[in-house]
């Protein structure tokens, strides 16, 4: 019996993600994102294809590391302009039944509070299909905007975010019992007040004390995403996360990284299959291998590589125009993504990557793989990826938009079905029910199970 396959679409409310230079083409929708019909139609066509969800990407700040200026990114539409993605996720849960919605949201410039009852309002409007991926922050340029000469030093945010998380843990599972709200209109009653709480919180970095405003979402807590690939990160990773992004750019760094977080978990007192694993990956796929080849040229020759080098210079806090496009990618510990440049100079040991072989990887996809070929040609990449790293799915960048998706859903998603590794039907229940197979909240041994009030199930 085959192995499942899980897919998530990739984007961010920007014009270029990950592939800097391709809204250009005169066919592509990217600089529509302005266009709440742009973002329905997209929602429509993953769930149609069965996609598990469609995961928001979010920074804060502009990248200017690469000739310490914005200008690079400003040119090219790498990742700026970007507006809120949260915004997004009522418009498109409207339009749809069962697609979830991950939000990208940092714990560096939000109180935990306010943090928490956004995300129980969108579970609300979604029927519990809201996923947090949980970032710390990378970019020095978010910081000063906010008011801040710099970011806390790497290790220093994941020790801070691991303190929010014990907040938000307190307002999701303990403040309110479950049977808590009563809407006895005879009595006039909405709330028990005797079983509702007040947290109290006060610690290094945080200090809350209150009721929470939110009766308990589906999900209580929103399904966990993270994307850590540091040695801290993967600590944090495996103490919080119940889905996990990994964007190992080769087969063997994305197994040693798969191994890596799975020992991780066990370390944590979690089973190593507790959470799900998600390989960044960018998909080009035709009728034939010659038409998607051919797409494949024409994306390379329309790609920004100056765009390119703004996200690197960016993920990796290395100014990259100091360098020559032959130089080797050394590690270096900067206090930016420390795996973003771990995963061209650390992860796989068989290859030595310039600043030009970067940067012309990451031109289309980022720091992901790229599958090019036709249906049966990436159905047979997928199920080799997934059977010899052990990961369970993939979050599919875009690389024409929205061609990249309705592509997939055309031609890759029937293959995949066809050969019993793709789901013909939706699941019922919350997005972590049927990405995780347990119940809607929160289980043991999971540390946010932990707060869980008196009374909650």
């Amino acid at each position: 019996m085959p192995r499942q396959i899980r897919l998530n679409a990739f984007m961010m409310n920007c014009v270029a993600h990950l592939a800097p230079g391709q809204w250009t083409a005169p066919d592509d929708g990217s600089a529509d994102y302005l266009d709440p019909a742009y973002w329905v139609g997209i929602a429509r066509t993953l769930e149609a294809g069965l996609f598990d969800g469609l995961f928001l990407g979010d920074v804060i700040g502009v990248y200017d590391v690469f000739g310490n200026a914005p200008d690079a990114a400003l040119r090219t539409a790498a990742q700026v302009p970007m507006n809120d993605p949260a915004v997004l996720i009522p418009l498109m849960a409207h339009a749809t039944r069962h697609l979830g919605f991950g939000l990208t949201t940092s714990v560096a410039y939000e109180a935990p509070y306010l943090l928490a009852r956004r995300f129980t309002t969108l579970d609300h409007l979604s029927g519990g299909r809201i996923a947090w991926n949980i970032v710390t922050s990378y970019l020095q340029s978010g910081a000063r905007s906010l008011g801040d000469d710099a970011l806390l030093a790497h290790d220093a945010r994941y020790e801070r975010a691991d303190e929010f998380m014990e907040v938000c843990y307190r307002l999701w599972e303990g403040s309110w019992e479950d049977g808590a709200r009563l809407r006895d209109r005879e009595r006039g009653i909405y709330a028990d007040p005797a079983r509702i709480h007040a947290i109290r919180h006060e610690g290094a970095h945080f200090r809350s004390e209150g009721v929470f405003q939110c009766e308990p979402s589906p999900q209580r807590t929103p399904l966990l995403f993270q994307a850590g690939g540091s040695a801290r990160g993967t600590r944090f990773a495996a103490r919080h996360a119940e889905c996990i992004f990994l964007g190992a750019p080769t087969r063997n760094g994305l197994r040693s990284s798969a191994r890596a977080i799975r020992q991780a978990l066990v370390d944590a007192g979690r089973a190593p299959d507790s959470a799900r694993l998600f390989a960044m990956l960018t998909v080009i796929v035709d009728s034939t291998a010659e038409r998607a080849q051919a797409r494949y040229a024409a994306c390379r020759e329309r790609a920004s590589h100056e765009g390119a080098l703004a996200l690197l210079s960016g993920w990796t806090g290395i100014d990259l125009a100091r360098y020559r496009p032959d130089d080797t990618l050394a590690y270096v510990d900067t206090d930016a993504g420390q795996s973003a440049l771990a995963s061209f100079s650390k992860l796989d040991p068989d290859k030595v990557w310039t600043v030009r072989d970067a940067t012309e990887f990451a031109a289309i996809g980022g720091r992901g793989a790229v599958v090019v070929g036709d249906a049966a040609q990436v159905a047979d990449e997928l199920q080799a990826i997934v059977d010899d790293t052990g990961i369970d799915g993939f979050n599919l960048a875009w690389v024409e938009s929205p061609r990249t998706f309705e592509d997939v859903v055309r031609y890759l998603v029937p293959e995949l079905q066809r050969r019993g590794a793709y789901k013909t039907r939706y699941e019922t229940g919350t997005l972590r029910e049927k990405l995780l197979g347990g119940g809607a909240r929160l289980s043991a041994p999971h540390v946010g199970a932990r707060f869980r009030a008196a009374g909650a199930d």
